[in-house]
């Protein structure tokens, strides 16, 4: 009995359903052959823009894409709004999807905001239809992903995690028919799903083997959350990572989003996060997202060259 469920567990360990990194000996194992292999050397991690970091230069989703490609990134992050307003103004989502490969980038997630985890049933319902059509829009893009936030929760506190994940559970049962997998969103200023614990908890507890989680420096550093705890999150649970760094002052308490700064110019302990996303597998999405106006006075590919060689910069200093 013991042999056959300690086999069983292996199995599952194996398969990675739970998204979870085994921690000891042989992490620490597997990260020495990685770096001796040279893994560590060759930065295992894709570059992508959340287009909210250029948002408050409004050029639009075309533009955004231009600028994009020619700061060499991999990928793009867009907000669903912008898309929306795009197909609003006479344009085509089968053109998009075209310009968008001939730009060499890929749509790794995209950004939206519909009230799927709420507890009133009426607004909850119209949330999921909301998911349910971007979900449509994002894969006739190509796309891959939605970020799924505690939106319309997130200011007053008592959301039930299991219900949360009983929610979570049927919006990726949607994603299963879009072929779009909702990925669970960290806010580290809401009152729910703001710790690492707390949106481990319901990706676990859906049941769902594409749950997954999208977390963030600055949201993980608000949230109070200890940066360790992603060393127990495999590349299975975090695929997409929004990259961007905090200064020392204001205090946690008084941070806004609007004091993220490009990874390096802060305090966060860059090097370990990188570390850690690394050791456990890699191949991670580093999407940078920041909303600092102060970056919006210069020239945009100037401040998307730049977040990109900082992001690349701390990738390469994690060693």
């Amino acid at each position: 009995m013991t042999s056959n469920r300690s086999m069983t567990r292996r199995q599952m360990l194996a398969a990675g359903m739970l998204g979870v990194a085994v921690a000891g000996p042989d992490r620490a194992n597997g990260a020495e052959s990685a770096a001796k292999g040279g893994a560590r050397a060759a930065a295992p991690f894709r570059f992508c823009l959340n287009t909210g970091t250029i948002r408050g230069y409004k050029l639009g989703l075309e533009k955004e894409i231009e600028i994009a490609a020619k700061a060499g990134y991999d990928a793009i992050e867009p907000w669903m709004d912008n898309v929306n307003n795009f197909v609003k103004g006479g344009g085509s989502l089968a053109d998009l999807k075209k310009r968008i490969a001939d730009a060499g980038l890929t749509v790794e997630n995209a950004i939206g905001f519909p009230n799927w985890v709420v507890d009133d049933d009426a607004r909850r319902a119209q949330g999921v239809e909301q998911m349910k059509r971007d979900m449509a829009t994002v894969a006739e893009l190509g796309g891959k992903r939605i970020a799924a936030p505690p939106a319309g929760a997130n200011s007053a506190p008592g959301l039930d995690l299991k219900k949360a994940a009983e929610r979570y559970r049927a919006i990726l049962d949607l994603g299963d028919q879009s072929g779009v997998t909702p990925v669970l969103e960290l806010w580290g200023s809401s009152k729910n799903l703001s710790r690492l614990s707390e949106g481990a908890f319901v990706a676990l507890e859906s049941g769902h083997p594409k749950a997954s989680l999208l977390a963030d420096v600055f949201h993980i550093y608000k949230s109070g959350s200890d940066f360790s705890g992603l060393r127990l999150l495999s590349n299975r649970m975090l695929q997409v990572f929004h990259m961007n760094d905090y200064p020392a002052d204001p205090p946690r308490e008084k941070a806004r989003d609007s004091d993220r700064v490009f990874p390096g110019d802060g305090v966060a302990p860059l090097g370990q996060i990188l570390r850690d996303l690394a050791d456990n597998g890699g191949g991670q999405v580093l999407s940078l997202e920041l909303f600092n106006p102060n970056y919006w006075k210069g020239d945009v590919l100037q401040v998307a060259k730049e977040g990109l060689e900082k992001t690349k910069g701390a990738a390469e200093k994690r060693q």
